[in-house]
């Protein structure tokens, strides 16, 4: 019988939101060993600290947290190695365009198991909030949960 492939999101940024105005999503593939594949499907990442950068026309991440699968033998494993993003060229072409405005940052949101199996990760571009608007988003978080509560 078949292995049944798991799919879901293993690991979300809620900062993100909180930090940041987000507005365009993109999803992007990940360039990873095996050990690090393994590692991922059994939930030992954190993406809270990440960020993405461009470096000559390549997108990358860093800050991303891959935990060392115990079975992995003799292959030594860096937790905090800069991984390659894969998007096409017109995205990428998007991206770096609206990096470049002011206030502008590429932020990783969520990080998945596609239908496939392959780890894909979400990525928002957005713009940074003032104090104010952070104090705003709080009450309007209150007012919801008052709201659903009677």
């Amino acid at each position: 019988m078949a292995k049944k492939k798991q799919a879901g999101t293993i690991a979300r940024n809620k900062k993100a939101s909180f930090d940041y105005a987000l507005e365009d999503r993109f999803t992007a593939g990940l360039v990873l060993t095996g050990p690090e594949i393994k590692s991922i499907r059994s939930g030992n990442v954190r993406i809270n600290e990440a960020y993405c950068f461009f470096d000559e026309e390549v997108l990358k991440i860093k800050g991303m947290y891959i935990g060392e699968f115990k079975n992995a033998g003799y292959a030594e494993q860096d937790p905090h190695r800069v991984k390659l993003l894969l998007l096409n060229k017109n995205e990428l072409k998007k991206i770096q365009s609206r990096i470049n405005e002011k206030g502008y940052s590429l932020v990783p949101t969520a990080l998945f198991i596609s239908d496939k199996g392959y780890a894909k990760l979400e990525l928002a571009l957005g713009k940074g909030k003032k104090h104010f608007d952070k104090r705003e988003s709080l009450k309007s978080k209150d007012i919801d949960r008052e709201i659903r509560e009677y």
